[in-house]
């Protein structure tokens, strides 16, 4: 059996934190990285694409690959299943690849648990004022919409002590050479900075 020799990297944020263009720009930059496409049931909007994005299913296909024992990981967001397929991520590490997914921290946590080699990422926005901003400018949801994921983003931000590393992410080139040096082992584990305590505080004050 081929031994493991790529590293498995996990990154989570709450939704509106802007994790997919830090995905993308360290995707852009490493020869030796890949991104796990997750399943999902739910909808495919305008500019995503299938196989791309995700792989678009129905629930019936979705509970299908659970009960045979397809995923890694998966969990419920947002009233839609999430889930990472075990054997293109196996398959890629065996192989020497770093794979990186971009998940749920639900999901994250059943990784941790059963590769616990794994490096953990947790990114956060600076503060609730860009948050609220990033997720009205997206344009993809309703005022209703918009409040119930600014709520539930400051109850994932509860979960950012049991990752290994967490970033705030302010500028893009900042935190794409944090994570690198993440990725490396060059960073400490648990990264509270003052910046990041800053940014905490600022949810949890009024909230």
């Amino acid at each position: 059996m081929k031994e493991i020799t790529g590293k498995l990297i996990v990154i989570s944020a709450p939704s509106g934190t802007g994790k997919t263009t830090v995905v993308k720009k360290l995707l852009q930059q490493s020869t030796n990285l890949e991104a796990s496409v997750s399943f999902t049931t739910r909808k495919k909007r305008e500019n995503e694409k299938e196989g791309l994005d995700y792989f678009f299913v129905s629930e019936k296909t979705f509970t299908n690959m659970i009960q045979n024992d397809d995923f890694l990981e998966h969990a419920t967001v947002f009233g839609n299943f999430y889930g990472t397929e075990k054997k293109s991520v196996s398959e890629n590490l065996k192989e020497g690849v770093n794979v990186i997914l971009e998940i749920d921290w639900q999901g994250a946590l059943q990784i941790k648990s059963s590769m616990p080699s794994c490096v953990m990422i947790f990114l956060i926005p600076p503060s609730k004022e860009v948050l609220l901003a990033r997720l009205k400018n997206r344009g993809t949801d309703s005022d209703q919409e918009i409040a119930y994921r600014f709520n539930q983003a400051v109850l994932d931000l509860e979960q950012s002590n049991k990752f290994d590393h967490v970033l705030v992410n302010d500028q893009l080139e900042k935190v794409v050479t944090e994570i690198g040096l993440c990725i490396e082992g060059k960073a400490n584990k648990i990264n509270q900075s003052k910046k990041v305590a800053e940014s905490l505080k600022s949810f949890f004050e009024t909230n």
